[in-house]
């Protein structure tokens, strides 16, 4: 395994050395505010249902999966991987017309579904940089 250099934590004003992110101490304290983040985020979201996904979207969903059984993130990486949401490709935010575009829709498995509605509600901001880093 290759040496990583040591950067300074992430934390402001912090002079631990680190491989990468935050050091022990300022650790626990950096999750414990994206865990607040996440809460307040998951506090002003409304039901599923209320969002749409009742039981027309399920069948529209089981029926979408059957035609396009494989992970579309994961086929553009060369893998094959059973897919298990329907995805909207652009985020519908309450509009039915963009949420019941089959246009705008895609298979993905849980894993790369997660890891794109992190990243579009911000919850996967990327960490402070470090001293001396541009």
């Amino acid at each position: 395994m290759a040496n990583r250099s040591l950067k300074f934590c992430a934390h402001a004003g912090c002079d631990e050395l680190v491989t990468s992110g935050y050091c022990d101490k300022h650790r626990a304290e950096y999750e414990a505010r994206e865990r607040d983040k996440t809460k307040l985020l998951e506090s002003n979201r409304k039901s599923a249902s209320e969002r749409g996904y009742d039981s027309r979207w399920q069948k529209a969903r089981r029926t979408y999966l059957a035609h396009h059984p494989l992970c579309a993130e994961c086929q553009r990486q060369g893998k094959l991987t059973p897919a298990t949401v329907v995805d909207h490709v652009v985020p519908h935010k309450g509009d039915r017309h963009l949420f019941w575009d089959k246009s705008n829709w895609q298979s993905l498995c849980k894993s790369c579904h997660d890891s794109k509605t992190a990243k579009e509600d911000g919850r996967w901001s990327q960490a402070p940089r470090g001293r001396g880093n541009s």
